[in-house]
């Protein structure tokens, strides 16, 4: 039980330090001036507060604030029980540009912190990726309308392009774009990679940007190599001739001239990748700024050390060869991944992004949910890698930090918590 009034007064104490550093009240309100009985603050507070304890809808998030302990009310401003239907018809009407600078201000506040240096990379890495969520009508602005194959049906389809922060130990959410529902992932990069330069312009906070094939081209290459950063794109046949030459300079090389190895035991099977590296593409045709081709062999080996499956992928570099180690080389790739494993996997699967976006009628308010939520996913994924320090309470699955959150909502004391300094002035 004394482990439990610590594990309390931890999480609410985290989330009643970190709420603040997200400058809420700063953001612009469209609300009439007249008959608003709560502060925006306050109700985003709330929303953010059910999102880290695992709420599934508004409805829940209105259970829960009539549910929290006066504690926990307090220390964290909410006061009362706040209905859904307030929450809702605020989010539908506050603009996602504005949400997005709520992501900024928290990125910023934790880069201040030292929360997001990289580990074991000499700088930051960024991660691009698109991703869509299914929604009950379309807007043509938010949402694109999609016909489903048999000609019949059709929905709307929500897109943002994630940028997360893969080099950190958190792999936080430092942006998440809307895709406009005029263009596509591909189309879009140039226009979300200037919106992120824009909103971390002079930190220093990463030094190269990665993207899986669909958006790897000449133009999009160009565009990073502009703005002062490094890339690592990967290649396959959606760019044939780059795509060739790649596999023509390493593909033949044999498993013994691999130039580093890591090897991850997954039950009855193991996964062995490699790494094999070449600058003899350097300038190829009208890429200039190629310095490094990389391949990653990926073999899936039984317990007899027989392989059942393999792999190779081939990615194209601006930097030169030399610029990290063979170890490095391979985790730069393989940290790319982290904005689908860590970031768009959790948001389907933890917080159920998919299955229960909250706001499904209403395509700009699904977008600021969806904002929210990213927010929500970096409190969670701070905590966990960084305000833990043991490894293996680093290693705690979602479900089981979810629910610890919600217990010290409902469970925090007066006693249990009022050693911790006061964060937020609350009006009840």
């Amino acid at each position: 039980m004394a482990r439990d009034g610590r594990l309390n007064r931890r999480m609410v104490g985290y989330l009643s330090a970190r709420i603040p550093e997200l400058l809420l009240e700063n953001l612009e309100d469209p609300r009439n001036a007249r008959g608003k009985r709560w502060p925006l603050s306050r109700l985003l507070s709330g929303v953010l507060v059910g999102m880290v304890a695992g709420c599934k809808s508004l409805a829940q998030v209105e259970a829960l604030t009539d549910e929290m302990s006066g504690a926990a009310s307090k220390r964290l401003g909410l006061g009362r029980c706040i209905p859904d239907t307030t929450m809702r018809d605020t989010l539908v009407g506050l603009e996602p540009k504005e949400v997005r600078k709520v992501i900024h201000a928290q990125t910023r506040a934790a880069h201040r912190r030292k929360a997001l240096e990289p580990v074991g990379l000499p700088f930051g890495v960024v991660s691009m990726d698109g991703k869509a969520t299914q929604a009950q009508a379309w807007d043509d602005t938010y949402a694109q309308r999609q016909t489903h194959s048999d000609g019949k049906r059709a929905c709307g389809v929500v897109r943002t392009m994630t940028c997360t922060l893969v080099s950190s130990r958190p792999r936080a959410c430092i942006d998440a774009i809307p895709i406009p529902a005029s263009t596509n992932e591909m189309g879009q990069f140039k226009s979300s990679l200037k919106e992120l330069i824009f909103a971390y312009g002079g930190l220093n906070m990463f030094k190269i940007i990665t993207y899986d094939a669909g958006a790897c081209s000449l133009e999009n290459a160009n565009a990073i190599i502009d703005a002062k950063l490094e890339y690592l794109l990967r290649v396959n046949e959606n760019q044939p001739t780059l795509h060739a030459e790649a596999k023509a300079q390493l593909g033949s090389i044999t498993n013994d001239k691999a130039l580093a190895m890591t090897e991850d035991v997954l039950g009855s099977y193991s996964v062995i990748r490699r790494v094999f590296l070449s600058e003899e593409m350097a300038g190829y045709m009208d890429w200039e700024h190629l310095r490094t081709v990389v391949r990653i062999r990926s073999e899936k080996v039984d317990e007899t050390g027989q392989v059942i499956s393999h792999e190779d992928r081939y990615y194209a570099s601006s930097m030169e060869k030399g610029r990290l180690l063979p170890e490095q080389w391979l985790l730069l790739v393989r940290s790319h991944w982290g904005v689908e494993n860590n970031c768009h996997n959790t948001f389907d699967t933890a917080l159920c992004e998919d299955d229960r976006p909250w706001i499904e009628a209403d395509p700009k308010g699904m977008v600021v949910v969806l904002l929210l939520r990213r927010i929500a996913y970096n409190l969670l994924s701070l905590f966990r890698s960084v305000t833990q320090r043991s490894e293996d309470k680093r290693q705690t699955p979602w479900a089981d930090l979810l629910r610890w959150f919600y217990n010290a909502f409902i469970a925090s004391t007066e006693e249990q918590i009022a050693a911790l300094r006061p964060r937020l002035a609350v009006e009840i």
